[in-house]
């Protein structure tokens, strides 16, 4: 009989397979309760800097198409502060070619007007200055930034009575380039800043993981090195039951005789 006990306890269990194939020491409580604990609380934290990742990626993304249409804004403007300026040769130009300069102005402050309002980041307007205080959620503690798109409208430029064939300022053309270049040097800001948050996230994503590895992991030269030595007491179990149900047997052959 001790060969069969000694065949049960040296079994080995669907666990141990499971932690090789899985290649996880910690797959229930009983492989260790606090570790496991432990390691779930940090898998959340690592969940929630993954994700507060890629809420800053959306960020970076509305930035950056705000940042390309304002300088779209900004060649229009220049255009218009080049044709303001031979506007302004009254030596040379009369009413019909101020006349014809005031129409391209014209076409350039409908460009403008079409970015302002169509320009667009998962159909959210970023330039007509609805989108003043967007919050991001940067990681899974409740951290938050806040960005803004941008007010390129005729009216927060101030150009939207801008016309040649009468009075006008090239200064007003030169505060609205100055409004813009704020604005993108603003959006350039905020992208910096939510480069280093996701610099940051990806950075402690990286190393909370190594933390769980250490906990989780199975450490597999020393797994497959026990599982081995498993096989070997199973097979010697196997043989010394063997040979003692052969001794039992010559024993009662002996006993009949």
């Amino acid at each position: 009989m001790s060969g069969i006990a000694g065949l049960g306890n040296s079994y080995t269990s669907y666990t141990d397979y499971g932690k090789l194939a899985s290649g996880k020491r910690l797959q229930s409580a009983a492989d260790g309760a606090a570790e496991l604990a432990i390691a779930n609380k940090i898998n959340s934290q690592i969940t929630g800097y993954d994700a507060g990742s890629r809420n800053i990626g959306s960020g970076k993304d509305m930035l950056q198409i705000a940042d390309g249409a304002l300088g779209g804004v900004t060649d229009y403007l220049q255009r218009i502060r080049e044709l303001a300026v031979q506007a302004s040769n009254s030596a040379l130009m009369g009413p019909d070619d101020l006349n014809d300069i005031q129409q391209e102005i014209n076409q350039m402050k409908q460009g403008i007007a079409d970015l302002a309002g169509n320009t667009q980041y998962n159909a959210r307007n970023v330039l007509d200055g609805s989108s003043s205080s967007l919050q991001i959620a940067t990681n899974g503690n409740g951290s938050t930034i806040s960005i803004s798109g941008a007010d390129a409208t005729l009216q927060a430029l101030g150009i939207a009575d801008f016309d040649v064939t009468g009075s006008f300022d090239l200064q007003t053309i030169d505060n609205a380039l100055e409004k813009v270049g704020g604005q993108r040097s603003s959006i350039g800001a905020k992208t910096n800043a939510l480069d280093y948050l996701m610099n940051y996230n990806s950075n402690t994503s990286f190393n909370l993981t190594g933390a769980v590895s250490r906990l989780e992991d199975l450490d597999y030269p020393k797994a497959v090195s026990d599982q081995k030595k498993k096989e070997v007491l199973q097979l010697y179990s196997i043989m010394m039951q063997k040979r003692e149900q052969e001794n039992n047997a010559n024993r009662m052959s002996l006993l009949w005789k």
